[in-house]
């Protein structure tokens, strides 16, 4: 038993005593870079745990996010202007998840790792307003990132390198 379990079972014993309500639905906003399937297996091993966690994120495909304002308020001819546009149709969707969320798990692919070659300024900014919001964050990334994401690691309660570490501390605090 992992030590993860084990202490989920102490805390489960020791809750049955306290009388406390385990009815309580998580909603996790899944923050950070899209090109790979770390959100997939996140959700995969959370429903496979039956963790009481529902999930949010971004626009998980690239071009409709970029295209989405110009899409449904018009073309623009420089290209600045179409971000611009999409970028703010996100912020809404971006905004609202974040400020509901009850916990943020911010993912950045660092160096040689699948989707590391993508700048990241998204995740950066969902990191910094989910801070600022004061939302318990939890940061994803390989070790070989850690000194460019000092800044997010001192921002984050948790920094975990795997999808499994990221299911344990999920299975804790849900507890």
């Amino acid at each position: 038993m992992s030590i993860g379990a084990r202490i989920v079972a102490a805390m489960s014993q020791s809750d049955a005593h306290s009388g406390a309500d385990h009815g309580r639905q998580w909603w996790v906003y899944l923050a950070g870079e899209i090109h790979t399937d770390w959100r997939a297996q996140i959700e995969r091993a959370a429903r496979d745990s039956d963790l009481p966690v529902a999930f949010t994120s971004p626009v998980l495909d690239h071009e409709a996010s970029d295209s989405v304002g110009t899409a449904i308020l018009g073309a623009e001819e420089q290209a600045c202007w179409r971000d611009r546009k999409g970028a703010q149709i996100n912020a809404i969707r971006t905004r609202t998840y974040l400020s509901d969320a009850d916990l943020v798990v911010v993912r950045f692919a660092v160096g040689e790792e699948p989707g590391g070659s993508y700048r990241q300024w998204n995740a950066a900014f969902d990191a910094g307003y989910a801070a600022a919001l004061g939302k318990p964050i939890i940061a994803l990334h390989g070790g070989e990132g850690a000194h460019a994401l000092k800044e997010l690691d001192a921002a984050a309660l948790a920094v975990a390198s795997t999808v499994e570490q990221v299911i344990e501390i999920l299975r804790y605090v849900t507890a």
